[in-house]
């Protein structure tokens, strides 16, 4: 069976490798022969975590690249989309297949569609603001990583909707036991994008540091000020993330409880959890889901559920260590490829034209 990946990036970008990259030799073991086109390159990559401004004549390249790609779908049995072929752009490209007979399947972990439909320009809003939902409603499957996701394509009218969390790979990560140490260390991992959530959490750090023995490590958030308290600013890389999470005893994830974190699937939480280490997370969207209140960890809104979660944890290893490990059972259970990519695999299997 062949298939078509129109990824919205290489590897690098952490949802293409996530959503799809980290499936491919499942799929190739078991008779999927997938061509990965990806939209943008690398270079688009970095300019987006540097936040320089980006190559629009690149850009046009790419979408030009991607034209010409998908004009050869017609000797594929799928095409297997990240959540749109041509961003900023209606949807010609799904309409266009779901018209000529090839099937296709779109997959979403972020809510995207909230780009368009409520975007602060009108003439967005007007042309693009449906955009998502008709997309939805023309694929064969429409595959997304929580609940929300699956509201909005259930609304939309799409004919299938399945659920696959963004998940970890076990044969990557474990349980180290980190070396007994004076100070607690409390960590977060992500990208310069989502480093301004670390603001939500400001005035509970800064009165857990003046408390004392506590220190803080940020993996790939870039420089930033956290009102003065010390920050271990490590560089994110695939190599090396899994190490700086070992290195930590608790894992946060502070979230707004607005539309966009709404459509968020709490893959940070997940990485955590893999390592065996408590959480502490707002208790928005897919965070609910993962976060079992007490069991695996404490879900906080205000600044004083903050503070307590993580003075409770800081006080009790014992505690950190149970519920570590149950973190990590329920990471075994539901939350890797050892179990999500049999599900894909059926997918793409019952949706492919020439399957049998």
């Amino acid at each position: 069976m062949k298939v078509l990946l129109s990824s919205r990036y290489s590897r690098v970008g952490a949802s293409s490798r996530l959503r799809s990259y980290q499936y491919l030799p499942y799929l190739e073991e078991h008779g999927i022969d997938v061509t990965v086109f990806p939209l943008l390159g690398d270079d688009y990559l970095a300019c987006l975590y540097s936040n320089n401004r980006k190559d629009l004549r690149s850009v046009a390249f790419s979408c030009l690249r991607r034209c010409c790609n998908l004009l050869k779908s017609r000797s594929f049995d799928l095409v297997w989309i990240e959540k749109e072929a041509f961003p900023w752009l209606p949807a010609w490209a799904e309409i266009a297949l779901s018209r000529f007979g090839i099937p296709y399947i779109v997959d979403y972990d972020d809510a995207i569609f909230h780009r368009y439909d409520q975007n602060l320009r009108k003439v967005v809003r007007t042309f693009l603001g449906n955009k998502i939902a008709m997309i939805m409603r023309h694929a064969d499957a429409v595959i997304v990583g929580n609940n929300y996701l699956a509201e909005y394509a259930v609304c939309a009218g799409a004919q299938r909707v399945e659920f696959i969390p963004t998940v970890i790979d076990l044969n990557r990560y474990s349980i180290k036991e980190r070396t007994k140490a004076v100070e607690l260390r409390v960590g977060w991992i992500g990208s310069p994008q989502t480093a301004k959530y670390l603001n939500l959490v400001k005035p509970a750090i800064r009165r857990l540091y003046n408390e004392g023995n506590v220190s803080f490590s940020l993996v790939g958030s870039g420089q930033i000020d956290m009102d003065g308290v010390p920050m271990s600013i490590l560089p994110w890389s695939e190599e090396t993330e899994v190490d700086h999470i070992q290195d930590f005893d608790i894992g946060i994830m502070p979230l707004p409880d607005s539309p966009w974190e709404r459509g968020k699937c709490g893959y940070k939480l997940i990485q955590y959890m893999a390592c065996g280490k408590p959480v502490v997370a707002s208790s928005v969207g897919a965070n609910r889901k993962i976060v079992e209140h007490g069991v695996n960890g404490f879900l906080a809104g205000s600044t004083e559920e903050w503070l307590q979660a993580l003075t409770v944890l800081r006080d009790n290893p014992d505690l950190r260590e149970k519920m570590g490990t149950a973190g990590r059972k329920k990471v075994e259970e539901k939350y890797c490829i050892q179990v999500t990519a049999r599900r894909l695999l059926s997918i793409i299997q019952s949706v492919g034209k020439n399957y049998s």
